[in-house]
């Protein structure tokens, strides 16, 4: 699920956002958004990563109690894209096949948010242990 051009790529930008309060969900995706516009993500892409971001952001709420929102510039041969690193310190995640799938969930959502943000993105990486949290680790590459 790893990228290795997202390893290989040179950051060009990068800013943190923490989740602490429902408001700041709605900072993070304005400032997703701003740097989709920054890469020149066509509208659908922009679309495709700020509905991302806004999932990862709100299970680390939810789920996590919080947790913090990277946003990097990614730039390789050319290529620009952005990687969203999404932490938190809540108790994990047990089975990750299983909140993986569509329609898992352990609140009222509807269980879209991870599978849905795996498919939104060109790139996608979970890191979970139970009992000490979980980052995400998402590319999407304009033009892709």
């Amino acid at each position: 699920m790893g990228s290795d051009a997202a390893d290989r790529a040179a950051h060009t930008e990068r800013t943190v956002h923490h989740v602490r309060i429902e408001e700041d969900l709605l900072t993070v995706r304005h400032a997703v958004r701003a740097a989709t516009l920054r890469v020149g993500f066509s509208i659908v892409d922009q679309t495709r990563v700020v509905t991302a971001a806004s999932e990862l952001a709100r299970n680390a709420y939810i789920h996590g109690g919080g947790g913090t929102v990277t946003i990097d510039r990614l730039t390789l041969g050319g290529r620009s894209g952005l990687r969203l690193t999404v932490k938190d310190e809540g108790p994990g995640i047990v089975d990750t096949d299983a909140a993986l799938a569509d329609g898992f969930t352990t609140g009222a959502g509807l269980g879209h948010g991870l599978g849905g943000a795996r498919r939104l993105m060109n790139d996608f990486e979970l890191h979970t242990v139970p009992g000490q949290g979980t980052t995400v680790i998402a590319t999407r590459w304009a033009g892709r």
